[in-house]
């Protein structure tokens, strides 16, 4: 089928944000606030070791407040004004579900389809199924904001796995080399650079030849594209073009490199060059205590941005064919982890339900998909599931998750592995 989508620019707020101070407005909390929480809410379903030897189970209402905006008057929290503007562009899904309660298999399995590492990242698969836009640039490139301390982040998460290496994802960095080891050494010059790197194709042609194996192609294509890299990269790099408009539109971030702001603009500057799937992480938003005021600031350092990209991206006619994905790897309880107070809490992993939101290319603007509970403990319509959610993110790229599948170890591998169902509700 034809795609919609030619790029996908996926946000990732690592960490798990709270639904409760974001986009899932629950009034009856406030009103019970405090209140235990009810058996016939949970019933029965797993908490962490981090809140489940609790004596009780205290529920929290959220203290920020929330207003309608937009053409459907859909909810949004005073902690994101800015993203606030661009709702009636978003496709907003309250329903999303995983089944993983702690942060490594949680993430591990938005990013690569499982739990257990080892599998090709989403955009691996997606340069393995639909090449590269760009000779002189990856196809796959992350981004990471600066000096975010919370729970890790792994190479794997953007790894090729079993896939050929050349499919991996490349770490743009803030400061001096944006891609390690890049840069030719003190005493070498480009031609010297180059005649070694041709020598090397020789050599390591000899090998594929030799023994066959895909991995020696995929050095040899790596190679390659880093020289390319070596004029490439800089130029991207590069704000110096940018307008003062466009720069004050993503904050006052935007020109301190590896924060968010900034590699929200890079991001855009990628998509403009054709790089088919960029990935941005932005860690913090696991808030066990605490969580007012750690979740304003992440706010604080993400709402802008993430209107400022999406309002430039449609500036320049990029937001048709561009996906853009908001969202982390599970949600937060309704009930507080620790001490209660009028002012401050806390609150645990919750995998029954969370919001993403998606825009831009092929997706309902303006949607809010799926519902809660009043607690917002418990899926009660249209659920979405992370598998159903890789399915549609390819469905939009032009794929067919089923068909997109690759030959190892005695079975077809996939993303959606032998799960998954393309939400057609979230399709414009």
């Amino acid at each position: 089928h034809p795609a919609r989508a030619k790029r996908v620019i996926y946000l990732f707020m690592a960490g798990g944000p709270s639904q409760f101070e974001t986009w899932d407005h629950k009034p009856l909390l406030n009103e019970r606030h405090g209140e235990e929480l009810p058996a016939s809410v949970r019933m029965g379903q797993r908490l962490t070791g981090m809140s489940g030897n609790q004596a009780t189970l205290p529920m929290a209402g959220s203290i920020y407040q929330f207003a309608r905006h937009g053409r459907n008057g859909t909810w949004v929290s005073e902690l994101l004004p800015h993203t606030a503007k661009s709702v009636d562009d978003l496709c907003l899904v309250r329903s999303m579900y995983t089944e993983a309660i702690n942060h490594d298999p949680a993430i591990t399995f938005l990013q690569t389809g499982a739990q257990i590492s080892g599998r090709p990242s989403i955009g691996a698969w997606v340069h393995y199924g639909l090449g590269s836009d760009n000779e002189n640039l990856p196809a796959f490139v992350v981004l990471v904001t600066r000096g975010k301390v919370d729970q890790p982040l792994y190479a794997r998460l953007w790894g090729s796995g079993f896939l050929p290496a050349q499919h991996q994802g490349v770490q743009f960095r803030a400061g001096a080399d944006p891609v390690l080891y890049l840069r030719n050494p003190d005493g070498i010059t480009p031609a010297s650079r180059r005649l070694m790197l041709d020598r090397l194709k020789e050599l390591h042609e000899l090998a594929a030849e030799r023994l066959g194996d895909a991995e020696v192609d995929g050095r040899i294509a790596q190679y390659e594209m880093a020289y390319r890299m070596q004029t490439s990269v800089p130029d991207v790099m590069d704000l110096a073009g940018e307008s003062g408009a466009t720069l004050e539109l993503y904050g006052p971030d935007a020109t301190k490199p590896g924060t968010f702001a900034a590699n929200c603009l890079l991001a855009r500057r990628l998509a403009e060059r054709g790089v088919k799937f960029i990935q941005l992480y932005h860690q913090g938003w696991d808030q066990h205590g605490g969580l007012p005021a750690g979740i304003k600031q992440q706010c604080k350092e993400t709402d802008q941005p993430c209107h400022a990209l999406l309002t430039d991206l449609k500036q320049r006619g990029l937001l048709d064919d561009t996906l853009v994905i908001w969202g982390g790897e599970f949600g937060r309880t309704a009930y507080s982890q620790g001490r209660l107070t009028a002012t401050d809490y806390g609150r645990d992993h919750h995998p029954r339900c969370f919001p993403v939101w998606l825009a831009g290319a092929g997706v309902k603007a303006g949607l809010v998909h799926g519902e809660t509970d009043d607690f917002s403990y418990n899926v009660v319509k249209n659920g979405v599931h992370v598998h159903d959610f890789h399915a549609t993110l390819l469905h939009l790229l032009g794929v067919d998750h089923e068909r997109l599948t690759y030959f190892y170890q005695g079975r077809r591998f996939r993303l959606t592995d032998v799960h998954g169902r393309v939400v057609k509700a979230l399709l414009a």
